[in-house]
């Protein structure tokens, strides 16, 4: 999904349904499910969001009769599974598809009953928040991703999950109107993660928008991090 975050989202189709053919010839729930979220990203990147939701949804209905004897990684591969159709449903605006897919992911989170990383997917109670939050964000409840997600403390999560959620934090202060905050969210990602802060879609937009934004110059902290993203000349 690296390629979907950076913009690559035609290269991320063609990775992912070659894994998706491969995963499917090993016979695991698990790593088909977890190919088939890869699927719903990349679906959600070109667009297709009506498709990415029911893809999410059949799948885990494909993996619902495993959950009885479900371990850790199935847990996670499930309950990932509908963190991203919730994405999806939030990006073609369908409140109450997101709040169903957020409660199943909530179930599976509350089972499994701590943060983890199975088979990369960072899932857990945390994971879970985080995604309340850029749900909120893309269904416009602003307010609400911006004040409860700068009260989730993901210290726990593995470093790509916490930059992208400060990059979603970042995005509902800015547009809240409170872009000092979401320049300092920006910056404190940077210095965890110079790297994906710097190629990711979401910081290139921010700052674009900022420097577009600014009547005369920008303040040279944007000025400085347009230069570091590669968005402005000088």
């Amino acid at each position: 999904m690296v390629l979907g975050k950076v913009g690559e989202s035609e290269l991320a189709w063609i990775a992912a349904d070659r894994g998706l053919a491969a995963a499917q010839q090993s016979g695991q729930s698990t790593v088909t499910g977890s190919l088939l979220r890869a699927v719903t990203h990349c679906l959600m990147t070109t667009g297709r969001f009506t498709a990415a939701i029911q893809l999410a949804n059949d799948a885990a209905d494909t993996m619902q009769p495993g959950l009885g004897a479900a371990d850790d990684e199935y847990l996670s591969v499930y309950g990932t599974l509908f963190l991203a159709g919730a994405m999806a449903a939030a990006r073609a605006e369908d409140r109450a598809t997101t709040q169903t897919f957020l409660r199943e992911a909530g179930e599976a989170a509350q089972r499994l009953g701590t943060d983890a990383n199975h088979l990369w997917t960072a899932f857990g109670p945390t994971n879970m928040s985080i995604h309340c939050v850029a749900t909120a964000g893309e269904l416009g409840d602003l307010q609400i991703a911006a004040d409860l997600g700068q009260r989730i403390d993901t210290s726990g999560l593995p470093t790509e999950r916490r930059v992208r959620h400060s990059l979603e934090v970042a995005r509902a202060l800015s547009a809240w109107n409170r872009t000092d905050e979401a320049l300092t969210t920006l910056l404190d990602a940077e210095q965890i993660a110079p790297e994906q802060v710097r190629h990711h879609y979401l910081s290139r937009e921010l700052v674009i928008g900022w420097v577009r934004g600014t009547r005369g110059r920008p303040s040279q902290p944007v000025a400085d991090l347009a230069r570091r993203l590669g968005v402005v000349g000088g």
